[in-house]
């Protein structure tokens, strides 16, 4: 039954790859504002964390900012196509415009190692492609739930030069001796990890939620440079974008610095606020205090 699932998501993104991309995107929000009609989980729970982020805006604010995120994962979804199915050549004419890099330039050429900390905002996918032409990049990588999607996101992740490697102790050792060694890492800072070990409480968008301590002691241990990146979905393509963090993000005390991180999330995504992915329950606390926020959803 997965090999049959992949087969057919292979397929549908190879129909969305032969689309132009504006054409695509366009498929790809007919296909979710059908979805925001009947509901279901991933409408429940965007609303909910639309409510729980911006609790000043009002009801139709936040029920419109709600679907407007749904129609930009639809968005997001088409155009994987040309993401992970087309040539590097052709992605890199996709990309308008890149603000930042030298965020990264120079910091490679003081002979520094980079994390890029990268939100789910916008496509990450293409950052990351982005990022491994600034210079040698080493990511995490770990194998889809579909094993039949793994050998083509493994070559698309890779065609622009990146190395991946597992998300097991060897894989954080050969990543680690990459970024000491004075090369770039990008690492996903607003994903939930599943060890209560792993991560802190801390308020993100006014709210306290679980978030990982990875990315901060990464930084802390390599001495690297960090960097917050995100490519922005515009019209024709992308607009990659890197941003400087705040200096309490390399502090020694982990919440501080995780504090820092999740407030350069918040700037970050408030550059195109539909475009992140609110339909992930990212505000989730650990160990859990009572029903929790997700409870009806």
């Amino acid at each position: 039954m997965d090999q049959i699932e992949a087969l057919s998501i292979r397929a549908l993104m190879r129909f969305c790859a032969c689309l132009p991309l504006a054409m695509a995107r366009a498929l790809g929000r007919l296909a979710a504002g059908l979805y925001w009609l009947f509901g279901g989980r991933s409408k429940r729970v965007t609303r909910r964390n639309i409510e729980l982020a911006f609790p000043q805006l009002s009801a139709s604010e936040q029920r419109r900012l709600a679907r407007q995120s749904l129609l930009a994962t639809g968005e997001l979804v088409a155009e994987m196509g040309h993401v992970w199915l087309r040539s590097w050549d052709y992605l890199q004419t996709r990309i308008v415009r890149v603000e930042g890099d030298n965020l990264v330039r120079e910091s490679l050429a003081s002979g520094r190692g980079v994390i890029v900390l990268a939100p789910h905002l916008g496509n990450w996918e293409v950052l990351g492609l982005h990022l491994a032409t600034l210079g040698p990049t080493v990511s995490l990588y770990e194998p889809p739930k579909l094993a039949g999607l793994g050998p083509m996101i493994e070559r698309s992740r890779q065609r622009s030069g990146a190395a991946l490697v597992p998300t097991d102790s060897r894989g954080l050792a050969r990543l680690l001796k990459s970024v000491r060694g004075g090369h770039i890492s990008g690492i996903l800072p607003d994903q939930c990890p599943a060890e209560l070990g792993s991560g802190l409480n801390v308020e993100f968008m006014g709210v306290p939620c679980f978030t990982g301590t990875l990315a901060s002691n990464m930084i802390r241990r390599t001495g690297a440079v960090a960097v917050f990146g995100f490519a922005e979905r515009v019209r024709g393509g992308f607009a990659v974008r890197y941003r400087a963090v705040e200096e309490a993000l390399y502090d020694e005390d982990p919440a501080t610095a995780l504090a820092a991180l999740n407030r350069g999330v918040e700037q970050c995504l408030r550059q195109c606020v539909a475009q992140y992915q609110w339909e992930y329950k990212r505000f989730k606390v650990r160990p859990k205090e009572g029903p929790g926020v997700y409870a009806d959803c």
